[in-house]
């Protein structure tokens, strides 16, 4: 069993890699690169068309699955933004940074389970690859 194409875009989007369009990335021409030892490098496509059984159950049961639930609680969390404090309740006015904190963190996980620099979205760049982190004291 292979990954879907629609599979296949959740992890380059997941992985902070733009769309394709009507030029799709092949393993001559996808910016997100993949060193794999000794100088030598692959694509993401190429290891997308190529994972092992257990790698490709890993990427959709753990990544997919949680990344994808992960997403959806960020906007989810914006029902709450109105109220401040409702009987015992008191309003986490962090929550929606704290959710996207820790979808990015899952985020850059499945990019080091496969072995592919952050792309720009997530904060690496299509050159340096890597990730900017911003530290501030409140």
């Amino acid at each position: 069993m292979a990954l879907t194409d629609a599979q296949k875009t959740d992890v380059r989007r997941f992985a902070g890699y733009s769309l394709r369009a009507n030029f799709p990335a092949t393993e001559n021409s996808d910016e997100a690169d993949i060193i794999i030892g000794g100088g030598n490098f692959t694509t993401l496509v190429h290891v997308l068309d190529y994972l092992s059984p257990a790698e490709e159950a890993t990427i959709v049961n753990v990544y997919l699955t949680n990344l994808t639930a992960l997403e959806a609680a960020i906007p989810a969390a914006s029902d709450n933004l109105d109220t401040d404090k409702a009987a015992v309740w008191e309003h986490n006015r962090d929550e929606v940074a704290h959710r996207t904190a820790l979808f990015d963190q899952w985020r850059r996980r499945m990019c080091g389970f496969l072995g592919v620099k952050p792309g720009p979205a997530l904060g690496g760049s299509v050159s340096g690859g890597g990730m900017n982190i911003s530290l501030t004291r409140g």
